[in-house]
C-alpha cells in the first residue's frame, strides 16, 4: 500500500530507457512523434512510499509549441504506478505530484500538461474523475474506451467468445474466397488508397502517407516492435486493409481502411481474425481493438464501430480520458475553447458524411 503522502523523485533519462507497458510509453513512440513536430523527453519516476520492488518506472513526456510563446506537454497513457491504488483520491494525488515535479523539467513556455492516465475500469463501473486543479480536456487524444481480447486461448475458444454474427461474418468471408495477405510498407500505397476512400465515405481526417510510412521505417530499427500491414482481396480487388503493432505483451489495431465495393464479403472481419491469431503466435497476451464509442448508443455517429469491435468478444474497458493540469490557467482556457470549437466542427462533419 502507498503511504498517505506521495513523494516523487523525478530524474531525466535516455530515451532508449523509456520502455513502459504501453507502446505509447516507449522509445519507439517518442522517436515516431519526434518526426512530426513533437519533442520527446524521457524520465525515471521513483515513487517513495510505494512497494519496495522496482519503484522506479520509465515515463515518456511529449512537448510541442501551440502558438508563439506558448506550448504544452502531453503524457500518453502515463504515468504507470508501481501498484495501482484503488482509491481515486490516491490516483489524483499521484498525478498532481507528477505535474508539479515535471514543471521545472519542461520548456519554460509550457502552459499546461495533459495526461491520458492508463488506469481503466471494467464495464459498468464509474469512469475516472480528477478533482481540481485538474480540468477535463475538451477533446480526448487517445480513445478512452476500447475492447481487449485475451489471446491466451485456442482458435476454438476465441471464436466461441465472439458474438454469433461476428463468427458468421468471418466464416462467410472465408467461404466467399476472400484472401488475406500479410505485407509491409511495399504495399502501403494500397492501404492509403483504401484509407482515402474510407475518409471520403465517413468524413474523417487522415494523416499523410509519409506518417504511416514512418511507422514502418522506425520499426525496422527497433527490435521490440513490429508493424504489420494486412490486406484482404477478392478476385484481384483489394477490399480492406489494417495496420497493427506488435510489442511485448500487447498487439494494437492502429488503423483500418475499406473499399466501398463488395462490402457484403465482410473482409474487415477476416482481417481482424488473421491479426488476432498472428498476435497470439507472436507471443502477445492481449489484442487491443483501440477505440469504441462509450456505450451501445445506436444514435452515436460511430455506432457501427461499437458493434464491429465488441463482436470479437473481448473485455470492454473504460479509461479516464484526457485531463489537463494548468501552469498558466488563462492560456489553457483559451486553448480549450479553440479545441472545443474544432471538435464540434469535426463531429458535425461526421454526422453529415
Amino acid at each position: 500500500m502507498y503511504t498517505n503522502t506521495f513523494l516523487l523523485n523525478l530524474s531525466r533519462a535516455g530515451l532508449d530507457s523509456c520502455e513502459g507497458a504501453s507502446f505509447l510509453q516507449s522509445a519507439f513512440w517518442g522517436r515516431f512523434k519526434a518526426r512530426f513536430g513533437w519533442e520527446a523527453h524521457a524520465f525515471s519516476a521513483e515513487w517513495q512510499g510505494a512497494p519496495a520492488e522496482n519503484p522506479a518506472l520509465p515515463l515518456l513526456v511529449l512537448t510541442r509549441p501551440l502558438v508563439r510563446g506558448m506550448g504544452f506537454a502531453y503524457v500518453p497513457w502515463g504515468p504507470e504506478l508501481p501498484a495501482d491504488p484503488a482509491a481515486p483520491a490516491a490516483r489524483a494525488q499521484a498525478l498532481a505530484e507528477l505535474a508539479r515535479e515535471l514543471r521545472p523539467n519542461l520548456p519554460r513556455n509550457t502552459a499546461f500538461v495533459r495526461f491520458d492516465p492508463p488506469w481503466h475500469s471494467p464495464e459498468g463501473q464509474g469512469a475516472l474523475f480528477l478533482p481540481k486543479p485538474f480540468s477535463r480536456a475538451a477533446v480526448d487524444v487517445q480513445p478512452p474506451d476500447t475492447v481487449l481480447v485475451d489471446l491466451g486461448q485456442s482458435d476454438e475458444a476465441l471464436l466461441a467468445a465472439m458474438k454469433e454474427k461476428c463468427r458468421y461474418n468471418i466464416r462467410l468471408s472465408i467461404k466467399k474466397g476472400v484472401a488475406v495477405r500479410r505485407c509491409g510498407e511495399e504495399e502501403l500505397g494500397v492501404f492509403y488508397r483504401l484509407l482515402e476512400e474510407t475518409a471520403g465515405r465517413d468524413g474523417i481526417a487522415i494523416h499523410s502517407k509519409d506518417y504511416y510510412g514512418t511507422l514502418f521505417a522506425l520499426a525496422k530499427d527497433d527490435a521490440g516492435v513490429e508493424i504489420r500491414l494486412y490486406i484482404a482481396a477478392h478476385g484481384g480487388e483489394n477490399l480492406a486493409a489494417i495496420i497493427t503493432l506488435f510489442r511485448g505483451e500487447e498487439a494494437v489495431y492502429l488503423y483500418g481502411a475499406s473499399s466501398n465495393s463488395r462490402r457484403n464479403l465482410m473482409a474487415p472481419y477476416l482481417l481482424q481474425w488473421a491479426a488476432i491469431r498472428d498476435a497470439r503466435d507472436f507471443g502477445c497476451k492481449r489484442y487491443d481493438l483501440f477505440g469504441i464509442p462509450p456505450d451501445n448508443d445506436p444514435s452515436h455517429p460511430m455506432a457501427g464501430l461499437y458493434r464491429f469491435k465488441t463482436g470479437f468478444g473481448g473485455r470492454i474497458v473504460h479509461r479516464g480520458g484526457s485531463w489537463d493540469f494548468a501552469y498558466r490557467p488563462l492560456a489553457r482556457a483559451l486553448f480549450s475553447l479553440a479545441e472545443s470549437l474544432r471538435g464540434n466542427l469535426r463531429a458535425l462533419k461526421k454526422r453529415r458524411a
